[in-house]
């Protein structure tokens, strides 16, 4: 069965040179080899075999040669003025782009692990801001399992959280690493000693965050008998802090959580740093989902400042 007009259509536009197209314009623009081959800095056989091929492809003849240069059949006429058109929306992309990104607006929803600190983000999410000032940045504070479940159901087109086992439905991308370590307050008896080892701790009474705390902690407090004495809970970071550093016990903070604030001599870390349980901290979006305009902007954004 021969090919329909339509499936030469695509076969042609699949396989051409769509170079071939920009010297066959500038021939015609020109009006001869050699004035193309100064334009556009080509040899004149370059531009020769360019203008052959594209006659091949089109099993047609484009340009007759003339004494004074060329002059475009019918055929060549036709195809010159489909390249000045081609030509005119080539130029015009740039400005097409960016007008459409000038003019992104809506909502981007995040929700996020409470107290996170990342340089990245931050720089990220303040050009995002500068250059799509329209879009209004929601963020949302869960702990970790709560914020894969919002990614899941479409209330956040970005996750930012750990995951002790990457879901298939889900898509990863690594932001930081975070390491977390044992701290307690001024006015705990441990203050200003150390470091220890974890078992030497298994006794002390703790500060636990919840549903907040990353697995790979989780497992650490396990492996060593850390946190069975509970004297103190908190979902959020900020609040974990404040019993730690009223002596309440002893808790489990990020390192960059405890050490963001001036007064960052409140709080004394009591393990060695070589013992540190630590864990990747993902931008997560949904795998099977649509593409989201304002998401994969904030993702070029941060990917961006990762190369730089």
């Amino acid at each position: 069965m021969s090919p329909t007009p339509a499936s030469k259509a695509q076969q042609f536009a699949r396989q051409v040179d769509w170079n071939l197209f920009r010297i066959f314009y500038e021939i015609g623009r020109c009006g001869s080899i050699s004035a193309t081959a100064r334009a556009l800095n080509l040899q004149q056989p370059s531009v020769s075999a360019a203008l052959k091929r594209l006659e091949e492809r089109l099993e047609t003849t484009l340009c007759l040669r003339k004494s004074r240069g060329i002059e475009l059949t019918p055929a060549g006429q036709t195809l010159f003025t489909r390249c000045a058109a081609l030509l005119e929306q080539v130029q015009a992309m740039p400005q097409d782009l960016a007008r459409t990104l000038s003019a992104l607006q809506g909502t981007l929803p995040i929700c996020m692990l409470s107290q996170l600190i990342s340089p990245r983000l931050d720089a990220a999410l303040a050009a995002y801001h500068d250059r799509y000032p329209d879009v209004a940045i929601r963020i949302d504070v869960a702990p970790w399992r709560a914020v894969l479940e919002a990614v899941r159901r479409g209330d956040a087109s970005l996750g930012v959280a750990c995951d002790s086992a990457p879901s298939a439905d889900l898509r990863y991308e690594v932001l930081m690493r975070e390491t977390q370590q044992l701290y307690c307050g001024p006015a705990h008896p441990l203050y200003g000693q150390g470091p220890f080892s974890p078992n030497e701790l298994a006794t002390q009474a703790f500060i636990h965050t919840g549903e907040d705390e990353p697995a790979a902690l989780e497992a650490f407090r396990q492996r060593f008998g850390l946190g069975q004495r509970r004297a103190g809970f908190a979902e959020d970071l900020h609040e974990v802090r404040w019993l730690i550093e009223l002596g309440v016990g002893l808790g489990f903070l990020p390192t960059v959580v405890a050490g963001s604030r001036p007064d960052r001599d409140a709080l004394w870390p009591l393990l060695a740093p070589d013992l540190l349980p630590s864990y990747d901290v993902f931008l997560i979006t949904r795998q099977a989902a649509a593409s989201d305009p304002l998401c994969e902007r904030l993702l070029s954004a941060i990917r961006q400042d990762h190369r730089t």
